[in-house]
């Protein structure tokens, strides 16, 4: 009798595993789908078909971050050319990926077909925008005209570098720190300003004026030191010098402009740096006694409450007609400690820009240093480079 009892374990085992494999399998070929005429595709097929898809994603990322890598190198590699090539392998990877999982699923072209056109229908009512982003993307990509690292100028007064040109929008970082996301169509239809399309030196023009009667040799004397302080300026002997123009004559002061070429870093921060050059351009200018006008207007007060004269003067100033008081005596002028002016005088603009120079910079050395670790600890790396002649 026992040994009939273990005879009898065995084949139940074996008539579990069957049910649960008949199981499995009817779940498997269940077609939800039948219903629409898609009756060939079952959840096994549909989940082969998640799998295609969540392969060709992996794929995907892995090869955008050996490109990213490879450009953490250096070596003068161009880093907007390597993001196209990354984007468009993405793009390319997702599609054959998307293709596969429909033959994996054992979607018929003819069903296909009619699943593009609902799909052309849909772009041409609620999917329009975004379609016309996608395709945005893709000539900017091409064009080039606009590259990860530019510094752009929108019309809306928006100011930053291009980080990521996305599938919808591209990614742009203000000086402030400040992420927007900004339509692709808007730089295929709108006016952009590109500050480093064609080279990275650009000139900037600083607007001042001074009083009527200063001697313009002694303004662009003080102009020109005060540029020689920036460290932004490019050069100060060569065709990129600064230079000192003499603009308009205005109402109240005679209106001259500081151009200067600046440096590469220093271009993709123009506010801050047109403040760095105002806040020196004062200070060179008290160095040299030239006065900084404002607007002014003459009175000339012939009567005021039935008087004339003095006795008008006297009635506005809050005095009885008739005294030859003096004016109110001004206010000592007031001074502060040396060490407080010393504090105070530093320019914030200028230190503000060249602390956030100095950020980008150790962030490409940190880049350059990852990308280097993980070379080197690539297994077949050491060996390889060593096989290889100098």
């Amino acid at each position: 009798m026992l040994h009939a009892v273990a005879a009898a374990a065995p084949s139940q085992a074996a008539a579990a595993a069957g049910q649960a494999r008949d199981g499995a399998g009817a779940v498997l070929g269940y077609a939800p789908l039948q219903a629409f005429g898609l009756g060939g595709i079952t959840i096994g097929a549909m989940i082969a078909a998640l799998v295609v898809l969540v392969v060709a994603w992996v794929v995907s990322q892995l090869l955008q971050r050996t490109i990213a890598r490879y450009g953490g190198r250096g070596g003068g590699v161009s880093q907007p050319a390597l993001y196209t090539v990354s984007r468009l392998a993405h793009y390319v990877l997702i599609t054959i990926g998307f293709l596969a999982a429909m033959n994996v699923a054992g979607m018929p072209l003819s069903q296909f077909a009619v699943f593009a056109g609902a799909i052309g229908v849909g772009l041409g009512f609620g999917l329009q925008a975004i379609f016309s982003n996608f395709v945005s993307g893709l000539i900017l990509l091409f064009d080039r005209s606009l590259k990860v690292g530019d510094f752009v100028e929108l019309d809306n007064d928006i100011r930053g570098v291009v980080r990521a040109i996305n599938i919808r929008s591209t990614l742009i970082t203000t000086n402030d720190s400040i992420d927007v996301l900004v339509p692709n169509s808007e730089f295929v239809s709108g006016r952009v300003v590109n500050w480093t399309h064609g080279s990275n030196h650009r000139r900037i023009r600083v607007p001042f004026g001074v009083a009527y009667g200063t001697d313009k040799l002694l303004v662009k004397k003080a102009a020109l030191e005060a540029a020689a302080r920036v460290p932004f300026t490019l050069a100060t002997d060569d065709d990129r010098r600064p230079q000192v123009w003499l603009m308009n004559f205005g109402d109240s002061a005679v209106e001259y402009v500081l151009a200067v070429w600046l440096t590469e870093e220093a271009a993709r921060r123009n506010a801050a740096i047109r403040a760095a050059y105002l806040w020196e351009l004062d200070t060179a200018l008290h160095e040299h006694g030239i006065e900084i006008p404002f607007p002014q207007r003459d009175l000339h007060l012939r009567s005021a409450f039935g008087r004339s004269g003095d006795d008008a003067l006297a009635l506005l100033r809050g005095q009885a007609p008739g005294r030859d008081d003096d004016q109110a005596p001004a206010g000592a002028e007031a001074s502060l400690p040396r060490e407080e002016r010393a504090r105070l005088a530093r320019n914030d603009a200028g230190e503000d820009t060249r602390r956030a120079i100095e950020e980008d910079a150790r962030e490409a050395e940190l880049r350059e240093q990852q990308a280097s670790t993980t070379d080197a600890g690539a297994p077949g790396t050491k060996g390889a480079s060593d096989g290889q002649p100098d």
